[in-house]
C-alpha cells in the first residue's frame, strides 16, 4: 500500500504556501521564496502577501544557479534545530547558496525520526550506519545522536565541511567523513566484505563524483542497489531509499527493494503541507527495518 509521509512537529520550519512554481518557507525566523518545479497549481496567498512576509527571494539565472534578492535585512548564514524522538536536538547551519538550496531538506525529518527509532531497536551495542549522497548530514546526525557509528559519503568536499560544522553545532562527534563517489564506495565495501546495520540513500537525479564520475538515477540506481543490499547486516538492518526525480514512481522503488524487504517494505511519497492546506510532493521513498513490529 502506498503511504504519504510528512514530518510532524518541526518548530523551526514551516511551509507557508506554494504555487506558480515557487514555495514560501520559514526557516527559523527568516522567510524565503524559492523555485519549486512540483508546484504547478496557483498559489493561494497573493503575490503582495508573499513579498510582505519574505526576507529573501531566489532568482534563477541558469538551469543550475542564480542569486538571492534580499527583500528585508537578514544574514547570509543562520541556524535552526530539530528535536528527534529521543529528545536530542540536531542543529543545522543554513546559508544562501547559488543553487537555491539553504542546507536542509525539511521533508526528510520524517526519515530522521525513522532512523532514530530503527537504531534504537538494534541489539548490537554500536550499530554501523552508512549515509550515501549524504549532503549536509541530517540523516548522519540523527543516526549519531541515536548511538550509531556513522560513515557519511558525499562527492563534494565543501558539503562535507558543512556537514562537519553541523555535527559540531549538534554536540556530536566521530562521524567518519568520506569524499567519495557513492557507487565506487559501495562496490569497494562489497569487495571488502563489510556490512552495515543501516543504510540511507538520497541520490540526485543527476550528479558527478569527485573525479568526474557521472551519475544518472535511472541508469545507475539498479547497480547501486545491487551493491547496497549486499552490504546490509544479515541479522538486523534498516534501509531508506529516497528519490526526488520528476515522474519517478514509488513502484520503481518497490521493485528494487521488495525481494530483500518482503512484507516489511513501506513505499510512498514524502510531502510537506503548507499553512494554506495544499500538499507539496517532494519525492518517493522506500524503507524497511528487520526489527519493525
Amino acid at each position: 500500500m502506498m503511504e504519504l509521509l510528512s514530518p510532524g512537529t518541526f518548530s523551526d520550519y514551516e511551509l507557508l504556501d506554494c504555487g506558480d512554481f515557487e514555495k514560501l518557507e520559514r526557516f527559523g525566523e527568516f522567510i524565503t521564496i524559492r523555485p519549486e518545479p512540483q508546484a504547478v497549481w496557483p498559489r493561494l496567498l497573493t503575490e503582495s502577501e508573499w513579498k510582505r512576509q519574505a526576507h529573501v527571494r531566489f532568482q534563477q539565472k541558469t538551469s543550475n544557479s542564480g542569486e538571492w534578492q534580499k527583500l528585508k535585512k537578514m544574514p547570509d548564514q543562520w541556524k535552526i534545530s530539530y528535536r528527534l524522538p529521543n529528545n536530542e536536538s540536531i542543529t543545522f547551519r543554513l546559508g544562501l547558496t547559488s543553487f537555491k538550496h539553504v542546507g536542509i531538506f525539511p521533508e526528510q525529518a520524517v526519515n530522521w525520526d525513522y532512523i532514530v527509532d530503527s537504531v534504537g531497536t538494534m541489539k548490537v551495542q554500536k550499530p554501523r550506519v552508512l549515509n550515501l549522497f549524504a549532503y549536509t548530514g541530517g540523516a548522519s546526525l540523527a543516526a549519531a545522536s541515536a548511538g550509531a557509528e556513522v560513515t557519511h559519503v558525499d562527492s563534494i568536499k565543501q558539503v562535507i565541511t558543512w556537514s562537519n560544522e553541523n555535527m559540531q553545532f549538534s554536540g556530536l562527534k566521530d562521524i567518519r567523513w568520506m569524499v567519495e563517489d557513492a557507487l565506487k564506495y559501495v562496490q569497494r565495501e562489497v569487495r571488502r566484505g563489510n556490512t552495515y546495520h543501516g543504510i540511507i540513500l538520497d541520490p540526485p537525479a543527476f550528479g558527478h563524483g569527485p573525479k568526474g564520475e557521472k551519475w544518472k538515477l535511472e541508469e545507475n540506481i539498479a547497480e547501486m542497489m545491487n551493491g547496497v543490499l549486499q552490504l546490509l547486516d544479515p541479522a538486523e538492518h534498516f534501509l531508506i531509499l529516497n528519490a526526488y526525480s520528476l515522474g519517478l514512481s514509488a513502484l520503481v522503488i518497490e521493485n528494487l527493494l521488495k525481494q530483500k524487504a518482503g512484507k516489511k517494505l513501506h513505499i510512498g511519497e514524502l510531502y510537506l503541507q503548507a499553512g494554506t492546506g495544499v500538499k507539496l510532493p517532494l519525492g518517493v521513498f522506500g524503507r524497511f527495518c528487520t526489527n519493525e513490529k
